[in-house]
């Protein structure tokens, strides 16, 4: 039974997805599907990050920096072409195994490029191997000083990505051909596939859901809540926090740089913008509306505020938005926006107010 109350709301975001579709499809307004595919791939950030704050109790502003690595790398290894290096062993090795396909350039250049399939492979695996390097040492510090290492993290991803030419620079990389994941079905921006790469990313989504909620309602998530509420004491009862916070972290990596590589391919290409500083920031508000500790929570604030992004609803003043959104719920709603009871709220504010009343009455008299 408390299995199949877990899934319950896993349901309801699949009959959403369905509906939602065939509502736009109904009303000729299929153009939405486009943000809400994106909208989709960013919330995968946003929940592999919300299950390391909030029940690995680590804050992270460098996942843009693994989201980035994902991207770029997908981006790269699918455009670069490898003709030049043809008598290379690894390239003939690569070749013979199947990774490697011959494609054609936009100006008729015969291209020799890795297989969208083992260039994801290769990307996830990179970012993983990153962040099983880095944050052995990393999550050894605690609070701001956490913080300020995984800000030192994604400020020199996006310097590399931003500095080299083989990256593109400030162009970024352009021209990503589409991921072929089965025969007939491509993550790509075709517009006569936005249906299928809507629920491709909403799959994608709901897989990385139902994943999330059995971590957390096993073993590993009873630790991983345990080294949240007071570390010392986890450790103390035989609880190998480090361990347990090195995986979590790379686990959000991996989930970070998947997401990368799936929207480097819908939308063609990746730029340095995707590893800038106020994308980690954008990832860490939308955890802290959702709710530290909430999925559900961070999955719905995800959509919401990634879908009003990226159709310009703030306009200019986009990162000013997430950052003022920051700093709202971390001083007035802490646990999250819908953590918020507001007939608390106002019951104790008419408390207050009465005592107030009460304290002037006695003055007076």
């Amino acid at each position: 039974m408390d299995l199949f109350k877990r899934y319950i709301p896993v349901f309801f975001l699949l009959a959403a997805v369905v509906t939602i579709q065939l509502v736009t499809q109904y009303t000729e307004t299929t153009y939405y599907l486009t943000q809400l595919t994106m909208s989709a791939y960013y919330s995968v950030v946003v929940i592999g990050l919300c299950v390391l704050m909030g029940y690995g109790g680590q804050i992270s502003l460098g996942h843009a920096g693994f989201f980035a690595i994902g991207g770029y790398l997908a981006g790269v290894l699918t455009t670069h072409n490898l003709m030049p290096f043809m008598d290379h062993g690894l390239v003939v090795f690569m070749d013979k195994i199947g990774l490697l396909v011959d494609s054609r350039s936009l100006y008729g250049e015969t291209l020799l490029t890795v297989q969208p399939w083992a260039a994801c492979i290769i990307a996830v695996l990179t970012a993983g191997v990153i962040a099983l390097a880095i944050g052995g040492p990393i999550l050894k510090l605690k609070g701001h000083y956490l913080a300020m290492a995984t800000l030192g993290f994604g400020i020199i991803i996006f310097r590399i990505a931003l500095a080299s030419t083989y990256f593109g620079e400030a162009d970024g990389i352009s021209e990503v051909p589409g991921f072929e994941l089965f025969p007939g079905l491509e993550v790509s921006g075709n517009f006569v596939a936005r249906v299928s790469n809507y629920y491709i990313a909403w799959g994608m989504v709901v897989v990385a859901v139902i994943l999330l909620l059995n971590l957390i309602h096993s073993r590993v998530g009873r630790a991983l809540r345990s080294i949240h509420g007071a570390e010392e004491a986890a450790n103390a009862m035989g609880v190998n926090t480090a361990r347990y916070k090195l995986y979590i972290f790379i686990l959000s990596a991996v989930f970070a740089a998947l997401a990368g590589v799936f929207v480097t391919h819908y939308n063609g290409g990746i730029g340095p913008s995707e590893a800038g500083v106020m994308k980690s920031v954008r990832y860490v508000a939308i955890v802290a509306v959702g709710g530290m500790a909430n999925i559900w929570g961070a999955l719905i604030m995800g959509i919401v505020l990634n879908f009003l992004s990226l159709r310009g609803v703030f306009g200019s003043y986009d990162d000013a938005v997430f950052g003022v959104i920051l700093v709202i719920i971390m001083l007035f709603a802490p646990e999250g926006i819908l953590k918020i009871n507001p007939w608390q709220k106002i019951k104790s504010l008419l408390a207050l107010y009465r005592t107030q009343d009460k304290e002037e009455s006695a003055i007076e008299n």
